[in-house]
């Protein structure tokens, strides 16, 4: 049994992951929400997350209620994990974080500092589906180059990053293919689509859990890849099996959901 110390654990995503969690056999034996969170102090079932009696806990507790875990598993905000992530590394536990936000020098800070203490899966999006979709994108490297590639993507109003990490990691792996060096987030007036543009585009509104579309257009025809979550649980499943993967990893270092998957 995979013991979990869940961080966030009091947010959207960190509740669904817990109750996934308990539903499926893990143990979860901490867990941690931000020190102005009105949960510090009251048990999971007195929140009505999960049927456990585990108080949710400050960050400056996180030494002593995560001393028995195997994992430490996070979607909190790119602040937390700054300085919680370094604590967990040097504690010597296994890391799974799905926490988006950061900046480049920010997370390139953190995948060193990590990477050179335990194993860890580093992910935008933890979705299995969303994951082999980004498989797919790579064979789009041989396509002819009057192509123009947009990428949408579409989330709850309480998202506060945008685009989403998965669009900036699409948008990432498309521009190293096909010689994007500009990303371009919307527009406006006469703006024209520049040969160097790569299109994403976000939208915010009600419960949406998360969609994302590959817009593929040539002069005669399109084509459209779509991903479409119908529930945050995708997630806290593809958190899980990643829990289960780096449990088994002995190695230090930044792994992905596609070193997961098998690469």
């Amino acid at each position: 049994m995979i013991k979990l110390c869940v961080a966030g654990a009091t947010g959207r995503m960190g509740s669904t992951l817990t109750r996934e969690a308990v539903s499926r056999g893990y143990q979860i034996v901490a867990a941690i929400a931000a020190p102005d969170e009105p949960s510090i102090g009251k048990t999971l079932q007195e929140l009505g997350i999960c049927n456990l009696d585990i108080r949710v806990s400050p960050p400056s507790e996180i030494k002593e209620v995560a001393k028995n875990a195997d994992v430490y598993v996070s979607f909190t905000s790119p602040n937390a994990e700054l300085t919680n992530l370094p604590i967990v590394a040097d504690m010597g536990k296994r890391i799974v974080m799905g926490t988006t936000g950061f900046t480049e020098a920010e997370f390139k800070k953190l995948k060193d500092y990590v990477g050179q203490r335990v194993p860890a899966v580093f992910s935008s999006n933890f979705s299995i589906g969303v994951n082999f979709m980004l498989k797919m994108l790579k064979v789009l490297k041989d396509l002819p180059k009057d192509y123009d590639i947009s990428i949408m993507e579409a989330h709850h109003t309480g998202k506060k990053d945008a685009p989403s990490g998965t669009a900036l990691t699409m948008a990432k792996l498309l521009s190293s293919m096909r010689g994007y060096s500009k990303l371009v987030h919307g527009r406006e007036g006469i703006k024209p689509r520049k040969p160097e543009e790569m299109e994403v585009l976000s939208v915010r509104g009600g419960g949406i859990p998360g969609i994302h579309w590959i817009i593929i257009a040539g002069a005669y025809d399109m084509i459209k890849i779509e991903h479409v979550a119908f529930s945050r649980n995708i997630f806290a499943q593809g958190a899980l099996y990643a829990a289960e993967w780096i449990i088994k990893q002995t190695k230090p270092g930044i792994y992905t959901m596609e070193d997961v998957l098998g690469g």
